[in-house]
Formats: C-alpha cells, structure tokens, sequence
C-alpha cells in the first residue's frame, strides 16, 4: 500500500477534492458543484447542507480511485470570511452568508463607531470590511434576533465541513484572521475588541495552528465515503494561503509573491512581521507557515472579462476574445476601463463603486476595447501592487488562474506591474496546498519548508517590457474613481 493525503477545498463555485503521494504528484481529483443563492441584490449566500453532500461526494468518488493506496490525512481549506451560523446541536441556523456579500454596511459603521478604525487596523491588520465574518454577526444580531438567540458557534466555511468531519469545532490563523477581530499580536481572538461590541468570545472556536490537527474522522462519515475511521484531519488553511503553499511561497523568501487571475484578482505577498497599510487598502492575514502576508483583491478581474464575454460577445470563446485584444495596440487606442462591476476591495474599500468604459469614440473597435478590460483589470492589480509594495516588497510573482493561462494578458500584467512573473507548470490550486499542509501535520516532513522541495519547478517565465505608455495611461486609470464619483 502507498501512502497518500487528501486534500479538500470548499470554494465558492464547488468543492475540490484531490489525492497527493508523498512525493507531491496527484494520484487523483474530482470536483462537485453546488448552486449560489442572491436573494437580494448585492447578497450571497449557500446552503452549508450542500456543502457538505458535495464534498462527501468528492471524497468518495476519490476514494473510488485509490486501490493500493492507503489515506494517511486529511487537510482543509476553503473559500474565506463566511459565516456558518450553529445552535446548540451543531446545526446551521440559517443559510451561509458568503465573503462577497455586501449586506452588512451598517454594521461597519457600528463596528468603527465603537473602535476607531486606526485601533482597529492596529489590532487586526484590517479596518472593518463588508465582507468579512465578525459584520455578518453583527448583522445577525440586529437583523434576525431570533436566529442570533439560537448560536453556540459561528464558523467559517471550511471549518464548518471540518466540524462536520471531525465533531470538532477549530479554526485556525490563516482564516480566522478574516474574520475581523483576530488580534495578530497573539494570534488569537481579540476579546476587548469582542467586549466593546457585546460579542461573547465562546461563539467563536479556539484557534489552533495551520499544521494541527483538528480532529479524526468520525466513523459514519468515514464509512460513507470510504475512508479509514480516525483519519487525521488537518486544520488547513483560507484558500488564498494555501493556495500559496501549493505554489511554495512562505515567509522564509520575501521576494516572491503570487498573483491570481481568476473570478477576482489576488496578489499575495509574504512578510515576517504583522505590519499594516496604515490606511487599511490591503488586508493583512496570518499566513499558515507562522508568519504573515499582505493581500489585495481586485474584485472583478477575470470576473471583467467573462462579463464582457456574456454581455457583447456570448458567440466567441476566450481564446478568439484574445486573438482579437491583439489587433489593438497598447494604451487600447486611448480607451480605459474601470473594472468595479462588483465595488471594490483593493485599494478604495467601496461596495458601490461601480465600472465604466470611457472615452470611446466611433473609431474604436471591438479589439480596442477587449484589450481595454485586460489593461484595466491589469491597472486596478497596478493600484493594489503600489501599496502592498510599500510594506511587502516582491520581485517575481507565480502567476496563476484562468487568467494566467493567456500569454496576451500575461504580458500585458508584466508590463504593467512592471514584475517578472512566472507560470508555474502546475498549477493545482488550494487543495494541494491543503494536501502539503497535511503531510507536515501528520509528521511526513518535518517542516513546510523541507515539504516545499518536493513541489514542481517553476516553468515559463515573463519579463517586463519597459513602456512608457503604460505609465501615462495608469496615471489616467487612477483619476477615474474620484472622477466618476458624481454619477453614480
């Protein structure tokens, strides 16, 4: 029998569940979909309970996969900031309400009314964000008192499925830290922060390191999915870091960081020491190898051109979109775009914040302006790069996603970053990355760092080409915000 670890990751669009050997190759995956509820404009929620069937669907479907082989762990990972709401019997009260839903504007304003926001950013690496869980709860308490009355614990998402898994309600660093009062001092639950809003801490679960494990596999799910009773679960990582570890980035080499193109658009970069945008632009997460890492997210990145795409080109695919971006020119012939199509996270913190294209003209072609969404989603990640830069300087960056995939966009991103990006020749996302963080939990390897030499070398590269063009035309892009304020 040879040994493997699975790695899970409950994302927004589905579930991915993956078997890795020892040495780092993928035996076998399998994903599983499950629907996203907007029953209000600008409200995201799922149902936990689907979750949970397509996940053990995953497993089992793996498992199906795996004769000769023997499961040694288990580790999580998942999409970030959600809030799964429990009674006392361990069952969700409600729907979950999702990381990018922007219901809770008022319970911000609650949240800085009672801690300043410096204290706050000070505290938690972040100001008070739409997004993230400890609004959510607020919201719950002022909004549906009666479910609020029924809670024993929230959780975050790939805790919930842990819990599910395990009995056993954890989280750890790398997620809680989206949640908005985890104190980055210490690594744990900020309870002054919790007191001054009423909160009591016992809601939330005791936070254990990334590489712990957070419980064993409890017998029926074990026989229902065809993994061995008692099996170690591994507490995992948010999606972002351990994606990250999947890609082999760690505070240990300060110089590489990693960009995403996927729905949004991430750039993620390692630092040693829990240091904050004073302003709050980028967020500041615990990273799961002990240290930290800035963040910053562009909502609508490849979200931008799949919009476009269904809107005014539903007939071409993505390739045929690219080929044409290339018949434009640089700067797109003067037209801009300002992907907010979803507000923004990075750098501006603004729910309402909305897209434009400007100024077109009867000369200008579909070529113009599909290469216009590349360069514009490009810029915003150019805004974001500026600030994390100031705290967290990085040289290269593994790019990945969809995105990442087009050598068009790619080079315009280098261009515009002026970074060396690097394609990695596999890209296997945040449940490998859970897989890696379960080997070192269970004593595979003594460290991520020894883990990491067993991970794919990088693959093609991308240099930046100087273009001053791209200078001026940024120095247009970031006028448009505070320009298009009025006409909202």
């Amino acid at each position: 029998m040879t040994d493997i670890v699975v790695g899970i990751d409950l994302g927004t669009g589905g579930v991915r569940a993956i078997a890795v050997d020892l040495q780092g190759k993928i035996i076998t995956q399998t994903t599983r979909s499950y629907p996203l509820c907007t029953p209000q404009p600008g409200w995201t929620e799922q149902n936990p309970s689907d979750w949970v069937e397509a996940s053990l669907d995953a497993l089992f479907d793996v498992t199906q996969q795996l004769e000769g082989h023997r499961a040694i762990a288990l580790g999580l990972s998942g999409q970030m900031h959600g809030m799964v709401p429990l009674n006392g019997d361990g069952k969700a009260i409600r729907a979950a309400i999702l990381w990018n839903d922007q219901r809770t504007g008022e319970a911000v304003a609650e949240i800085e009314a009672t801690i300043p926001r410096q204290e706050l950013i000070q505290r938690t690496g972040n100001p008070a964000i739409t997004g993230f869980q400890l609004p959510k709860l607020l919201w719950l308490r002022s909004e549906e008192p009666q479910a609020y009355a029924q809670l024993w614990q929230i959780l975050l998402p790939k805790d919930y499925l842990g819990y599910v898994l395990t009995g056993e309600p954890v989280t750890e660093p790398s997620d809680a830290s989206g949640v908005g009062c985890l104190k980055l001092a210490n690594r744990q639950w900020d309870t002054d922060i919790l007191d001054a809003l009423n909160i009591d801490p016992a809601l939330f679960p005791p936070v254990i390191e990334s590489t712990a494990i957070a419980g064993q596999l409890r017998s029926e799910i074990a026989a229902r999915v065809g993994l061995p009773a008692g099996l170690p679960v591994v507490a995992g990582g948010g999606d972002n870091a351990a994606a990250a570890i999947g890609l082999g980035i760690s505070s240990s080499n300060l110089n590489r960081g990693s960009l995403s193109i996927g729905t949004s658009g991430v750039i993620f970069a390692p630092c040693d020491r829990p240091v904050p945008d004073p302003e709050g632009r980028v967020h500041l997460f615990c990273h799961v190898d002990g240290g930290y890492h800035q963040l910053g997210v562009t909502l609508a990145a490849g979200g931008s051109l799949r919009w476009y795409r269904d809107t005014f080109a539903p007939h071409l695919s993505y390739t045929e979109l690219m080929e044409i971006a290339e018949r434009s020119e640089p700067g797109a012939r003067g037209v801009l775009f300002l992907p907010h199509l979803s507000g923004e996270r990075s750098p501006h913190l603004d729910p309402n914040t909305r897209g434009a294209f400007v100024n077109l003209s009867l000369a200008h072609t579909q070529a113009d302006i599909t290469r216009a969404v590349l360069e514009g989603v490009s810029f915003s990640l150019r805004e974001v790069l500026e600030v994390i830069g100031a705290i967290a300087p990085v040289h290269q960056l593994l790019a990945t996603g969809g995105g990442a995939r087009s050598h068009i966009w790619l080079q315009i991103l280098s261009n515009v970053l002026q970074t060396e990006l690097i394609a990695p020749k596999a890209e296997e996302g945040a449940a490998y990355g859970a897989a890696i963080l379960a080997m070192v939990g269970v004593g595979v390897y003594p460290n991520l760092e020894v883990a990491f030499k067993i991970l794919p070398q990088d693959s093609h590269v991308v240099q930046p080409q100087a273009n001053l063009l791209y200078e001026t035309e940024f120095k247009r892009y970031k006028l448009l915000y505070d320009a298009l304020k009025a006409v909202r």
